[in-house]
């Protein structure tokens, strides 16, 4: 098992924590940003965050593991390969969350739904919407890493295999825009 400061050497070791002014998919700004793709295009570091997120979630008793594209695709898929289950993702069509490529879920599925980063949890609410109108049970949430994210939804299981509080600012509050130093970088998805 991985403890938090081994997760988090991962990401300095590989470039994934970056420093400087970054504007973030969820319209925050932020000193720090967590580029987990550069971890996650190591197999076999993207294989061993995965055998560890899927340990975290046995107890769901999920039916398949659903991301949103794009980060969460390849996480997602190695939770799925160790817990035995189905990989699906949603992505955005013209701007609103949808389940395509042929993927379908049930009334039957429990879902596991697989993030890189935790936020605000906005995506993750989108994907739980989406899943619900197919009629599936979203059964827990997991993360590489939950940036302080506390409850995305009552009841529902939500963890990450390191939890780190970043600072987020909007942007007529960011100290890095008042003092206009450092130019804001948009590296998320959206």
């Amino acid at each position: 098992m991985l403890n938090v400061e081994q997760i988090l050497d991962i990401f300095r070791r590989t470039g994934a924590w970056q420093e400087g002014h970054f504007l973030l998919s969820s319209g925050l700004h932020s000193p720090s940003y967590l580029q987990c793709a550069l971890v996650l295009q190591y197999p076999d570091l993207a294989r061993q965050l995965g055998d560890e997120l899927g340990r975290l979630s046995k107890n769901v008793e999920a039916t398949c593991v659903v991301s949103p594209a794009v980060g969460g695709i390849i996480i997602g898929y190695e939770v799925a390969r160790f817990l035995g289950i189905r990989a699906l993702f949603c992505e955005r069509e013209q701007g609103v969350m949808t389940l395509r490529r042929g993927f379908m879920v049930t009334p039957h599925d429990r879902v596991l739904i697989i993030e890189d980063v935790l936020t605000t949890g906005k995506s993750t609410r989108e994907v739980i919407q989406v899943m619900r109108q197919h009629g599936a049970t979203v059964a827990g949430i997991g993360a590489i890493i939950n940036r302080g994210v506390t409850e995305i939804e009552q009841r529902l299981p939500c963890f990450g295999l390191a939890t780190i509080k970043i600072p987020t600012y909007p942007h007529d509050q960011c100290p890095l825009c008042r003092d206009n130093k450092i130019p804001f970088i948009k590296p998320g998805s959206r």
